[in-house]
């Protein structure tokens, strides 16, 4: 959790300071074959996307106190591309919300029904706090 934190913490001080308002949204979950990680679904402006794939690299070593790991991050546009928002808004609205049903597989069944959500996983252990979103999205 303290990584993840400190993580949003960098990617939102650094949203602000170029504008923009923090929005995302994250998971912790933990599983038999990759143990403990985090799923992290953030709007990124895409004139900001090269800057910030280079800068989390050195978030995550600043935060891990290492040197950063090879696939450590995965960091993928919804649906694969830049500019499809506006290019193909209808594919990015099926994408995102592809992403947001993966993100939310592991939640109780009623909060899926609730919310549409089709895939069911379990998310593992989470000592703590399992999900969360910018206070912006939950109306803060």
């Amino acid at each position: 959790m303290a990584a993840t934190s400190a993580f949003l913490d960098c990617l939102g001080k650094h949203l602000k300071a170029s504008g923009h308002e923090r929005s995302w949204i994250w998971v912790h979950e933990n599983g038999p074959q990759i143990g403990g990680h985090c799923h992290i679904l953030a709007h990124v402006p895409s004139e900001l996307v090269k800057k910030l794939t280079r800068l989390q690299t050195r978030w995550i070593k600043q935060i891990t106190n290492r040197p950063y790991a090879a696939k450590t991050i995965k960091s993928v546009p919804i649906g694969g591309r830049l500019g499809l928002e506006t290019s193909n808004p209808h594919l990015h609205e099926v994408n995102f919300d592809e992403a947001v049903d993966y993100l939310l597989k592991g939640a109780e069944s009623d909060v899926r029904a609730a919310f549409g959500i089709r895939r069911s996983q379990p998310g593992g252990l989470i000592i703590g706090k399992r999900c969360g979103a910018s206070n912006n999205l939950l109306g803060g």
